[in-house]
């Protein structure tokens, strides 16, 4: 991905490309519960698609990938399009596209493994953290940033942490889990975040260190492969991004399309200050563990960790400042005005995991749920 250069006030803001990578469950149309029709799904898909679609994990799972794009106008007409001809092919064999972290109506026995060959490595590896019922079966919402080079992207990465657990708060859409309520409003990062490779993004120096620790963890065995560093943020390792993985997959495109835009308008801000050498704020790893677990707990409705004066304030009051931050790129992209309202109709709704519980509240059933997400 290249960078997209753009004046403002007569300074340079430099906006990178995006990027997005959603994964679905694939469901039962009748009862809801999840089908491993990923086999059929694609090959119906990719008619349309190509290889902007592909396997996932498990068998009812599948991940759609957009292009490499430079405005929201042309990540929405994106997402879209992968949406709206995944959810026909999965019209043709009577499934719905879930856009949920994880299922609410649970699988009899457990998902199936996908035949993929690096996928029954990862298996056999994990155990029961992914063939158990109820195993690793979550969905996600991967936002790539474009960046010049991986040295760029590991610096930039170290700037974001302290963000993230706000931003998974904002996507967080997963509060239902084996047919019943979790209490968390996401528990995809709960059950995501019991792999080993799942944490915040390491401190390094630059790539070099970097690439020296991810080997070190593969050749001790803790990792399969590169892959497997599911790091908050990372740099990717098949595209020139920076990836950031905190965000459930979302009920709605716009929500996407927030996250997208404040992530591109944070990562301008952050690019320039590492130009200027402003020093990396220092967060510890401990505490940004519990930023992420109270974002897990209590999605957008709840309350967050503010990182800057170590206590709790209301999850839209951080959402605010993540604004406040990134205000100075958006409006000089003409964006601003756009974010504000797609966050409004965000707060107005309390979020995926909100939506999810507003669903059930109506009559205390999880096919309710699955009407409400489902894509048509």
């Amino acid at each position: 991905m290249t960078e997209d250069v753009r004046v403002a006030d007569g300074g340079r803001v430099l906006l990178p490309t995006v990027g997005v990578e959603e994964e679905f469950l694939l469901v039962d149309r009748r009862c809801g519960v999840p089908r491993g029709a990923a086999p059929l799904v694609l090959k119906l898909a990719r008619e349309v698609l190509g290889d902007r679609v592909g396997v996932e994990l498990f068998t009812d799972m599948v991940e759609t990938r957009t292009r490499p794009v430079a405005d929201l106008d042309s990540l929405g007409c994106e997402l879209a399009e992968l949406r709206a001809a995944l959810a026909a092919a999965a019209a043709e064999v009577d499934c719905l596209v879930l856009p949920s972290g994880t299922a609410p109506v649970p699988v009899p026995g457990g998902p199936e493994l996908t035949e993929e060959e690096r996928y029954q490595r990862i298996a056999t590896a994990l155990g029961p953290l992914v063939t158990a019922a109820g195993g690793a079966g979550v969905c996600g919402c991967h936002i790539h940033l474009g960046v010049a080079d991986r040295d760029l992207a590991v610096r930039l990465g170290a700037r974001l942490r302290p963000w993230l657990p706000t931003v998974q708060a904002m996507a967080a859409n997963s509060p239902f889990h084996l047919g019943r309520d979790t209490g968390y409003a996401s528990w995809r990062s709960m059950r995501w975040g019991q792999l080993p490779g799942v944490a915040p993004l390491p401190a390094c120096a630059d790539a070099a260190e970097y690439d020296r620790l991810v080997e070190q963890l593969v050749q001790t065995g803790v990792l399969t492969d590169r892959r497997m560093a599911h790091w908050h943020c990372r740099p990717s390792e098949q595209w020139p991004t920076l990836e950031v993985r905190v965000a459930d997959v979302c009920v709605e495109p716009e929500t996407v399309l927030l996250l997208a835009a404040l992530l591109r308008a944070l990562a301008a801000v952050l690019l320039a200050e590492e130009a200027r050498g402003e020093p990396v704020p220092q967060v510890a790893d401990v505490v940004l563990r519990a930023a992420h677990w109270r974002a897990a707990r209590d999605g957008l409705t709840g309350c967050g960790v503010d990182l800057v004066e170590g206590r709790l304030r209301p999850a839209g009051e951080l959402v605010e400042r993540l604004l406040a931050r990134t205000a100075p790129a958006l409006a000089a992209t003409g964006e601003l005005a756009r974010v504000r309202e797609l966050w409004a109709r965000l707060r107005a709704t309390g979020g995926g995991a909100a939506r999810q519980r507003a669903a059930f509240a109506r009559h205390g059933e999880l096919m309710d749920v699955v009407g409400e997400l489902a894509l048509r």
